[in-house]
């Protein structure tokens, strides 16, 4: 029995399309898997620096972000503000935010104090937290964003003691009227006396695990397109050829 191709153009015309969209939905996967991997090196890369002393002068996100670094100065207790949803190790919480003044200074940062449990019962009571008096320093890590959540409907007015599902140091200057950094400090280092505050932070996730699964994914229908053409195409023209013969 001989093998023969029997060529149809409207199967071919969608293998084509298929295996472009394949090749190429799987190469945009690849090239961001590749960014995130630039990305993690340079968190890696910045995480193992020493620290950064924040001064006075407002430095942009880019040159800081993932550093170390330490400020002295003192909190506003006046401004504190809570990231609903932020769950650990099971539990419903908030992340703290206050405004940080740098010392000797009109400049704050908006420092991301650590983890509180939500009420059981009632969620929007506002859990019980101490805050240090006077001029402190400490330390933590720079981040442009603490994780953005699913948010219903428009954000409620931002004022002390708000609840919010996301938000921008931008957004905290212009409701307080304080000089911001554009950023955020996780703090880190022990938990001040008597403090409920949790400082174990979730890593960036970067995903690019994913991104490699998704690339192999595209990549398999572009070979799949192509191996069905070929092979319904032999079929297609083994059967003309032998209902000729016959």
């Amino acid at each position: 029995m001989r093998l023969r191709f029997h060529f149809r153009l409207v199967p071919f015309i969608a293998t084509v399309l298929l295996v472009a969209l394949g090749i190429a939905l799987g190469n945009w996967q690849e090239r961001r898997a590749a960014a995130k991997t630039a990305l993690r090196e340079r968190m890696e890369q910045r995480g193992s620096q020493p620290p950064v002393a924040l001064g006075p002068a407002i430095v942009p996100l880019e040159t800081l972000e993932y550093r170390h670094v330490t400020i002295t100065g003192q909190f506003v207790p006046g401004w504190p503000v809570f990231l609903d949803n932020r769950p650990y190790q099971g539990r419903s919480g908030f992340y703290l935010l206050m405004p940080f003044k740098i010392a000797g200074s009109d400049v704050h940062v908006l420092v991301a104090r650590g983890w509180l449990p939500a009420d059981p019962t009632v969620h929007d009571r506002l859990p019980a937290f101490t805050t240090p008096p006077g001029q402190v320093s400490i330390e933590g890590i720079v981040t442009g964003n603490m994780g953005r959540v699913l948010q219903l409907g428009d954000a409620a007015p931002l004022k002390p003691n708000a609840i919010v599902q996301n938000v921008a140091p931008g957004q905290v200057e212009q409701a307080s009227g304080l000089k911001l950094a554009p950023f955020f400090v996780e703090q880190t280092g022990p938990r001040e006396e008597g403090g409920a505050l949790v400082r174990d932070w979730p890593l960036p996730s970067t995903g690019i695990e994913k991104h490699k699964g998704y690339a192999f994914q595209w990549y398999a229908l572009a070979a799949m397109a192509l191996l069905f053409f070929v092979i319904t195409g032999f079929r297609s023209g083994t059967k003309h050829d032998d209902a000729a013969r016959a």
